[in-house]
């Protein structure tokens, strides 16, 4: 049900909150105001391009719940690529472990596919998602189908070092649609609030011409294609 622009979705056989008190429930990292920018962006997106869209990075599906949102309001679906073993500093020992996601079958390794399928499950969402458990170059591989223009909106939410996030760039970027939207999160300007690596393909973007900027919500970026990207 829609009342005034906000989703309010089933949860266990009842209604249940809206679709930002779900998403700032469940675990992850993205705070709140820019999750509401992603899903503007997500909700326009789906609705003007008819097409799905893509997250590269699901963790344990708190922005997914955004993104399936805006999905379900469009009649399409979100596709979420992560291999559910976890980026570089969430890793045992680093500045992001959380040791709730350790895999009881194999020590030392994360897994966060069953702490995300629960998000969905609770959000009543699931059939608006399609996950493919992967990594993203291989998946991107596997999933182009030889053509671009697969996807309306492209969020680049994954490994934060040069060599993933510019794969991540380069593996998905020529499958968005013209005039579809790319979301990229954690661009920091400044190397004192965080890696730069996010930053480094947001400006990559932008020196393509082939994307102009729509809006900035702290570390979240989004523009549009509105022409060749030189991916």
């Amino acid at each position: 049900m829609v009342q005034h622009g906000v989703t309010r979705v089933t949860t266990g056989g009842r209604v249940g909150e809206d679709i930002f008190a779900v998403f700032e429930a469940a675990k992850g990292f993205m705070p709140a105001d820019e999750g509401r920018a992603l899903h503007a962006a997500a909700v326009e997106a789906a609705a003007t391009t008819g097409l799905p869209l893509l997250e590269i990075g699901t963790y344990c599906g708190r922005s997914t719940l955004l993104l399936a949102d805006a999905a379900r309001a469009a009649g399409t679906v979100v596709v979420t690529v992560d291999h559910h073993r976890g980026s570089e500093e969430q890793q045992p020992g680093q500045e992001f472990e959380d040791e709730d996601l350790a895999d009881p079958e194999f020590p030392g390794r994360m897994d966060t596919l069953p702490h995300f399928r629960r998000t969905l499950a609770k959000a009543g969402l699931e059939e608006y998602v399609v996950a493919v458990v992967g990594r993203s170059p291989q998946a991107a591989s596997a999933l182009d189908g030889g053509g671009g223009g697969r996807f309306g909106l492209v969020f680049i939410d994954g490994g934060h070092t040069d060599e993933h996030a510019n794969a991540d760039y380069e593996s998905w970027v020529p499958q968005l649609a013209a005039g579809g939207l790319l979301a990229i999160h954690d661009v920091f300007p400044d190397p004192a609030e965080g890696g730069q690596a996010p930053y480094r393909i947001w400006r990559r973007a932008l020196a393509t011409g082939g994307f102009a900027e729509v809006s900035a919500c702290r570390s979240l970026r989004v523009l549009r294609r509105t022409g060749a990207t030189g991916a």
